[in-house]
């Protein structure tokens, strides 16, 4: 494209297909120009026309069940799932609590008994008719009430039990707290969580991506058409998955379908603003708008389209993790990243040509004028790396390492009472479960054994060290089912020791088939079970990448530098985390899952901007530019661009950091810092300097390696 851009700037026409200002085209060429655009936007128009009523049905196969985000070996996934079949189907696990700080009354303790009488006589209760046995703590001021509702067909049926049981016992009398707690009610407080997720989110995001939009192209009319077309592109991916979930049982929580519209209003943005920056480019050397945006596709594309397959290749890799609600979010991120890239590079340069030069209104690019060569930020930043390149490399590499640091601050797992970044019903009466209750355990583990053998294993748990009582409970299908209480409290050491030893006792017991599961046992396998799809998935992300920015670079050290940069920026992003997560935003855990997906996600997308400077590099340098020159150039004409692009990244994934999940927030800060890292520090100097410092190895073995090692002597600087 170098030469023939050459003779489009000295000549003022259009290349090789004739004079653009003297004459009139060829009928046939303004037929095509004519009818090309219309085309595509009638065919996106008839998909909008038949993804809509099946984009509206993706919340209602959206799953948060326990079992939608466990490993799909585990132990408590396989209870999970044959709890399910046994009498009455699964049962939800609550506890009614009553509190006054002065010492329970006897008025108190009678209400207590109508209220749990109640309960017994509305609910299927496991264990008979029989009331549920009321605990009284050793001060005086707290019953506890431990039961479990059986019977119940499905999630939604158990969360509007827990619900229901809540309404039903009414205003408490001044001074007595009456909760509900237990993995039940979290379950449901969780459920009201995620409902209230999705539009929010969705206005938040677009309502971000519009603002800044509007300040990057100072356009009372260009901001809209990138964000329309974002919208057309969110519909057609979730009706896609739609699709998906009924043509192949695909696991979508509400956490995914969450992340694929932040992803798709981020990346379908940085596409639009990279686009729309080398079609306005385009518009000074060509007259007509099509043939502009032909050769800003020709331009950008290849870059366009490497950046969404680094995307979506490197969250497909999460199909190979063991954690069913991170193999969901694979194929859901790589959808909406597809469907943002075919909007991106077809919708949204149809309607730019057919809008024409005025779309950009009042800052029109006119033709033959020469962009105005001003001083900018980034041709700044660039002229000071090249002074000392060593000196920016070496700092620049310091400050990170000392970020990533922040790592070994960073909290231990998050419990379940602490995921939430307000404090429901659910995570009050847990609270005030363990001031009553101290060292105690209110949840049960849930152990399941073939039914010949479960006295043998009943007496096996009861003798295990730190198992402070057993329960038999239901029995069918072969199997029963025990509720096991350790003697200290939920989620502690304690209790993982006592999981692990039930489970290292009962595994030899012959023919039982003994299986340990229950929330505790849950959180206990999500940690073993993240470390282990990080071993997996991570070099998978990697090798993925790599192999897509050798075919694109051709070259063997880009790709490598860049890789090792998005490392570092995840590195210094998650020792941010650290160093603010506890002592700032007062979260006392970190969700197992968070440092495979941020991985993921910033490498995935932290290399965008990396393909986006290295390929107007390697264009440059394919027009006979040497490699300072080239990186100062491709740093000058994509800084901008690639500055706005991470804003707007980072900004929509602030979005997720406004949700009350504290998983969110995490994931939010994480990936939006590592982003504005990668974008103004790691891209814009590390890679910079690199490239300066190396010269043409930055190439090699690619043929401009070996076209610029035959200009330099033999003594040159090599």
């Amino acid at each position: 494209m170098g030469p023939v851009t050459e003779v489009r700037r000295a000549a003022g026409r259009g290349g090789p297909e004739g004079p653009e200002q003297d004459g009139p085209s060829p009928p046939g060429n303004k037929n095509v120009r004519r009818a090309v655009p219309w085309a595509v936007i009638a065919l996106w128009v008839l998909v909008l026309v038949i993804a809509l009523p099946f984009a509206g049905k993706l919340g209602g196969v959206t799953r948060d069940e326990a079992v939608d985000y466990l490993p799909g070996s585990a132990d408590s996934t396989r209870v999970q799932e044959l709890v399910e079949k046994l009498p009455g189907g699964d049962t939800v696990d609550a506890i009614l609590v009553h509190h006054r700080d002065s010492g329970l009354t006897a008025a108190d303790r009678a209400a207590a008994r109508e209220q749990v009488a109640e309960i017994a006589g509305k609910y299927d209760l496991t264990g008979g008719d029989a009331v549920p046995r009321t605990v009284p703590s050793e001060d005086r001021t707290t019953l506890m009430t431990p039961f479990s509702i059986a019977g119940l067909p499905d999630e939604k049926a158990q969360i509007e039990a827990v619900t229901d049981i809540r309404e039903q016992l009414g205003e408490a009398p001044e001074g007595l707290s009456i909760e509900v707690g237990g993995s039940g009610a979290l379950q449901a407080d969780a459920d009201e969580v995620f409902e209230s997720i999705d539009g929010t989110l969705m206005m938040g995001t677009a309502a971000v991506v519009a603002v800044l939009l509007i300040l990057t192209y100072r356009s009372p009319v260009l901001w809209l058409v990138p964000l329309v077309v974002v919208g057309v592109a969110a519909v057609s991916s979730m009706a896609v998955i739609y699709g998906l979930v009924q043509g192949f049982d695909l696991t979508v929580t509400s956490m995914s379908s969450s992340v694929m519209t932040v992803l798709i209003f981020g990346a379908g943005t940085d596409y639009a603003l990279l686009l729309v920056a080398r079609y306005r480019e385009e518009l000074r050397r060509h007259e007509r708008p099509y043939d502009a945006m032909s050769a800003a596709l020709r331009g950008c594309g290849p870059a366009i389209l490497a950046s969404s397959g680094t995307v979506a290749l490197g969250l497909l890799c999460l199909l190979a993790a063991d954690l069913n609600s991170s193999s969901g979010l694979g194929p859901v991120g790589a959808v909406g990243v597809v469907c943002a890239l075919a909007a991106m590079m077809t919708l949204l340069p149809a309607i730019l040509v057919l809008l024409g030069r005025r779309v950009f209104w009042p800052l029109v690019p006119v033709h033959g004028a020469e962009q105005q060569q001003r001083r900018s930020l980034f041709a700044m930043m660039g002229t000071s790396a090249s002074r000392r390149p060593a000196t920016v490399l070496v700092t620049g590499t310091l400050l990170l390492g000392a970020l990533a640091l922040g790592m070994f601050s960073l909290p231990g797992p998050v419990k379940q009472e602490d995921t939430f970044t307000n404090k429901p019903e659910s995570v009050s009466a847990l609270e005030t479960l363990g001031a009553a209750y101290p060292g105690a355990s209110s949840q049960p583990i849930t152990v399941l054994a073939q039914t010949p053998q479960a006295d043998e294993v009943a007496r096996r748990a009861r003798t295990t060290e730190g198992v402070a009582n057993v329960e038999k409970g239901r029995s069918g299908g072969g199997w029963t089912e025990f509720s096991v209480f350790a003697e200290d409290a939920q989620e502690s050491e304690g209790e993982k020791d006592a999981i692990r030893a039930l489970r290292s006792g009962l595994h030899e017991v012959p023919g039982a088939d003994a299986l340990v599961g229950g929330p505790s046992a849950q959180q206990l396998d999500l940690e073993q079970t993240n470390s282990d799809d990080r071993k997996i998935v991570i070099p998978l992300v990697l090798l993925a990448v790599l192999l897509i920015l050798i075919a694109l670079l051709r070259s063997l050290t880009a790709p490598l530098v860049l890789v090792a940069a998005v490392i570092a920026s995840w590195g210094a992003a998650m020792g941010l985390g650290g160093l603010v997560f506890e002592p700032l935003f007062g979260f006392s855990g970190l969700d197992p899952g968070l440092p495979l997906l941020t991985f993921v996600f910033l490498v995935a997308l932290g290399v965008d901007y990396g393909i986006f400077l290295m390929h107007r590099m390697r264009e440059e340098s394919l027009k006979g530019a040497d490699v300072p020159e080239a990186a100062v150039t491709a740093l000058r004409t994509t800084g901008g661009v690639i500055a706005s692009a991470g804003i707007v990244l980072a900004a929509t994934f602030c979005v997720l950091a406004t949700m009350p999940m504290v998983m969110m927030v995490e994931m939010g800060f994480v990936i939006a810092v590592g982003v504005l890292l990668d974008t103004f520090l790691v891209r814009t100097y590390l890679v910079t300097s690199v490239s300066l410092l190396l010269r043409r190895w930055v190439w090699w073995p690619g043929k401009l390696f070996r076209r610029d090692s035959a200009r330099v002597p033999a003594s040159g600087d090599g």
